[in-house]
C-alpha cells in the first residue's frame, strides 16, 4: 500500500513537472516571439526603464574679426518631467512652483497632459537644479542642454540678433547664418529605476554635433567705442535713439555697427521683439541733404556740369511746377562746391533738372539705392526709390535734395563708399570667414565691385565735400586734427505714422563722412533720431562722427582727435590751421546752362549759424539783422506762438490770419526790409509735408 502511494505521488510529480515544463516552453516561445518577431513587448519593457530625447545641438561660435567671442553655446540645466511616473501631480506641481518661479496651475496642466516628457523650466541656475534634485520627486529630473550665451552682453546686439529657446536664430547674424551655426540635434538616452526616477543621462560629445563657426568683419574694441560715442551723442541731443555704421570702402567690411538703445540678447525673452530689429538694415529713412553730393556726381558724370560752374540760387526762393522751393538761408550765385558747402536746395534741384530723371535714377541705382545691400541680412529693406518715369517735376527736384526717397543707413554708407573707392560701389559685408567643426577659418570671398561713376568724378566730389567740414561749412564739428575729412550733413523731417503727414517736431540728424581724403580708410554714417533743441545734423551727428573716426583711425596707425570736443570728451585746445586742401580737380570748367536762370546781383548770404544751419523749422527761429535792415525768416510750419516769440523785441510787425501752422507769408522768406516792416502770415491746420523746407 505504501509502495502504491509512492508510485502515485511520483506520477503526479512527473505530470506537474511536465505541465510546468510545457508552460515554461510556451512562455519562452512567446517571449522569443515578442522579442524577436514582434518587438512591441520588448519596446514596452524598455520604455519603462529608458527614454530617448532629441535636444538642440550646440550652435557654432560667432567671433569678431580678431577672434573675440561674441556668441557661444553653454550647457544649462533644464527641469523636465515624465508625467506617467507621477501619481500625485497636484502635489508635485505645488512643491515645484515656488522653486521654479512658475505658477502652480501651469505646472499642473503640463503634468496632466500625459506623455513621457514635459519641460517644466528651461535654463535654470545650477543652484535651482540642485534644489530640485534634492526633493527626489518621482518622475522629475534634470537634463543639461545647450543654451546660447552672449558674453559681451549688449555689444553689437542688433547685428548679432539672438537664437531662441529652441536654438533657432531669429534675428541678425544668428538668423542669417542659422543653417551654418545650428549643427545636428542630439539624441540623449535617459535611464530610470522602478519608481521611474532618472538614474543617469547620457549625452554625445557636443563637439561631434556642434554647428560651424562664423567670424564677422566687426572689430569688438572699435564697436565698443562706437557704441559709447553714440550713447553720449544721443544723450547730449536728448534724442530718442541713433545709429553709427562704419565700413572700409575698398572691401565693404563693416567694422562697427552701433544702434541705440541696445538690448541684451541674453535676456531676449524679456525684451519686446520690436526692440531687437536692426534699424540699419530694416528702416527706410529720408536721407535729407546727404543726397546732394550724389546729384552733383550724376551731373558731372553726364557732363552737363563742371566743377567751377556757377548756379543762380534765386535769392532763396524758386518756383517749380506745383511748389516753391526755398533755402533756409537765401543765396545768390554759388559755385558747385558752394551748393554742397551751404547745402542749397535750389542749387541741388537745378542740378537735378539739368541731368534729367532717367540718368539721375540710373546713377542712384548704381549706388545701391532701391535694392538690398547684398549682405543678406534678414528682412532687409530695399528702401523706396520710385521708377524715374513716375517722377513729376516737383518729385525730381525734391529727390535731388533728399525728400521723396527713402534709404537704409547701410545703403547710404555704401553709396558714400563709392566716392572713397574711386567711383566703385562695393557691397557691404558682415561675414568675413567661416569654419566647419574641427576645421580652420576660411575667408569669405569679397564680391567684385560695380563701377558707379568715373574716378575723376568721385575724386572731385570728395574734394568738394571737404568744404563741408571746413570754415563756413555745415559740418565743422566733424573735423579731425591733422586729418583731411570729407562729408555731408543732413536734416530730414519724419513722417508722423498716425497722421501720414510730415512732422513739424520730429527730425533725423545725419552726417556721412570719409577719412582720410587722400587715402580713404573709413566711411562712417551717423544718424541721430529725434534730437531735441538744436536738431541739425551738423550739430548732433557730426560730433559723433569725429569721435568714432578718431578711434577707428588708430587701427591704421593714424593718431588724431576731434578739433571740437564731441559729447563725452574733454575740450581740446584750439587747433592749428588745417593743411591747405589740394583741389585735385581734373575736370574742365564751363558755365551751367541747363535750366538755370541768368545770374543776377544778390547780397552776400549772412554768416551760417551752426545752431540754425540746416533744418527747415529749427528751434532758434529769429529775425536776423543785416546792419540797419531786417532779414525776413521762413515762418512756414510754425505756430502763431512761435512766430510771436521770434519777432518780439524786433521792429518786424506780424499780421496773422487763420489758425494752426503757417502756410504762407508776404513778403517771402529772405526778403530784406528797411529798419521796420510788416509780414502777413497765413495759418491753417497741418497739410501734407512741405517739400520746400528740407534742410541740410
Amino acid at each position: 500500500m505504501r509502495s502504491e502511494d509512492l508510485r502515485r505521488t511520483s506520477r503526479r510529480i512527473r505530470a506537474v513537472s511536465f505541465v510546468l515544463a510545457l508552460g515554461f516552453v510556451g512562455l519562452a516561445a512567446r517571449a522569443t516571439h515578442l522579442a524577436v518577431i514582434d518587438r512591441r513587448g520588448a519596446d514596452r519593457g524598455e520604455s519603462q526603464t529608458e527614454s530617448t530625447y532629441r535636444l538642440p545641438a550646440p550652435r557654432g561660435l560667432i567671433l569678431d574679426r580678431n577672434g573675440a567671442e561674441l556668441a557661444l553655446s553653454v550647457d544649462s540645466p533644464t527641469v523636465y518631467a515624465d508625467p506617467r511616473a507621477i501619481a500625485d501631480k497636484a502635489g508635485t506641481a505645488k512643491k515645484l512652483a515656488k522653486l521654479l518661479g512658475r505658477e502652480e496651475k501651469t505646472l499642473r496642466a503640463r503634468l496632466e497632459r500625459g506623455g513621457q516628457f514635459a519641460y517644466l523650466a528651461r535654463w535654470v541656475s545650477d543652484e535651482t537644479a540642485k534644489r530640485v534634485e534634492a526633493l527626489d520627486l518621482p518622475g522629475i529630473a534634470i537634463l543639461r542642454e545647450a543654451r546660447r550665451a552672449y558674453p559681451q552682453r549688449s555689444l553689437a546686439s542688433h547685428v548679432l540678433g539672438f537664437a531662441n529657446i529652441d536654438g533657432v536664430g531669429v534675428r541678425g547674424v544668428e538668423q542669417l547664418e542659422d543653417a551654418w551655426l545650428r549643427g545636428e540635434a542630439r539624441a540623449v538616452p535617459v535611464l530610470r529605476d522602478a519608481r521611474r526616477r532618472a538614474l543617469a543621462s547620457g549625452a554625445l560629445d557636443p563637439r561631434t554635433t556642434a554647428g560651424g563657426d562664423v567670424a564677422l568683419t566687426l572689430d569688438a574694441a572699435v564697436q565698443a567705442e562706437a557704441e559709447q560715442a553714440l550713447a553720449d551723442g544721443v544723450a547730449a541731443a536728448k534724442a530718442r535713439g541713433g545709429l553709427v555704421v562704419a565700413l572700409e570702402p575698398k572691401s565693404g567690411d563693416v567694422i562697427a555697427l552701433a544702434e541705440y538703445p541696445p538690448f541684451d540678447p541674453n535676456a531676449f525673452r524679456d525684451t519686446p521683439f520690436e526692440r531687437t530689429r536692426s534699424r540699419t538694415f530694416l528702416d527706410a529713412l529720408e536721407p535729407g541733404s546727404t543726397m546732394k553730393p550724389i546729384v552733383v556726381a550724376a551731373a558731372l558724370e553726364k557732363g552737363v556740369l563742371h566743377a567751377n560752374d556757377r548756379i543762380d540760387c534765386e535769392g532763396g526762393s524758386w518756383r517749380v511746377p506745383g511748389k516753391t522751393l526755398r533755402d533756409f538761408h537765401p543765396h545768390g550765385i554759388l559755385d558747385v562746391e558752394g551748393v554742397i558747402r551751404v547745402s542749397s536746395n535750389i542749387g541741388a534741384a537745378k542740378i537735378g533738372y539739368s541731368i534729367g530723371p532717367e540718368f539721375h535714377y540710373d546713377v542712384l541705382r548704381k549706388l545701391g539705392f532701391g535694392a538690398v545691400s547684398g549682405t543678406g541680412f534678414p528682412d532687409e529693406s530695399a528702401g523706396l526709390l520710385r521708377p524715374w518715369n513716375r517722377w513729376r517735376p516737383v518729385d525730381h527736384a525734391t529727390i535731388s535734395f533728399g525728400q521723396g526717397v527713402s534709404v537704409t543707413p547701410i545703403q547710404l554708407a555704401a553709396a558714400f563708399g563709392a566716392f572713397a573707392n574711386g567711383g566703385v560701389w562695393q557691397a557691404p559685408r558682415l561675414v568675413g570667414a567661416r569654419r566647419s567643426p574641427g576645421g580652420a577659418l576660411e575667408p569669405v570671398k569679397i564680391a567684385a565691385g560695380r563701377p558707379a561713376m568715373k574716378p575723376a568724378v568721385a575724386r572731385t566730389v570728395l574734394h568738394m565735400m571737404e568744404s563741408v567740414v571746413g570754415e563756413g561749412g555745415t559740418g565743422k564739428r566733424a573735423a579731425l586734427r591733422g586729418v583731411r575729412v570729407a562729408g555731408k550733413t543732413g536734416t530730414a523731417q519724419k513722417v508722423d505714422p498716425e497722421t501720414g503727414f510730415y512732422s513739424q517736431r520730429s527730425y533725423l540728424g545725419w552726417f556721412v563722412g570719409v577719412a582720410p581724403v587722400e587715402d580713404p580708410k573709413l566711411v562712417i554714417a551717423v544718424m541721430i533720431d529725434e534730437p531735441r533743441g538744436v536738431r541739425v545734423g551738423g550739430v548732433v551727428a557730426a560730433p559723433v562722427f569725429a569721435r568714432v573716426a578718431a578711434a577707428q583711425l588708430a587701427r591704421y596707425d593714424i593718431l588724431t582727435e576731434p578739433e571740437i570736443a564731441p559729447p563725452g570728451m574733454p575740450a581740446k585746445p584750439p587747433a592749428p590751421a588745417a593743411p591747405e586742401r589740394r583741389d585735385g580737380d581734373d575736370l574742365p570748367v564751363r558755365q551751367l546752362e541747363a535750366r538755370a536762370t541768368l545770374p543776377k546781383p544778390a547780397l552776400p548770404p549772412p554768416p551760417i549759424d551752426l545752431a540754425a544751419e540746416e533744418e527747415p523749422h529749427d528751434g532758434h527761429l529769429r529775425v536776423e539783422r543785416l546792419g540797419d535792415h531786417l532779414l525776413v525768416p521762413d515762418f512756414t510750419g510754425r505756430s502763431a506762438e512761435e512766430v510771436r516769440r521770434a519777432t518780439v523785441g524786433t521792429r518786424l510787425r506780424v499780421e496773422a490770419s487763420g489758425e494752426g501752422s503757417a502756410i504762407g507769408q508776404d513778403p517771402a522768406p529772405g526778403t530784406i526790409l528797411g529798419g521796420q516792416g510788416t509780414v502777413r502770415v497765413r495759418f491753417a491746420p497741418p497739410r501734407r509735408a512741405s517739400l520746400t523746407g528740407q534742410g541740410r
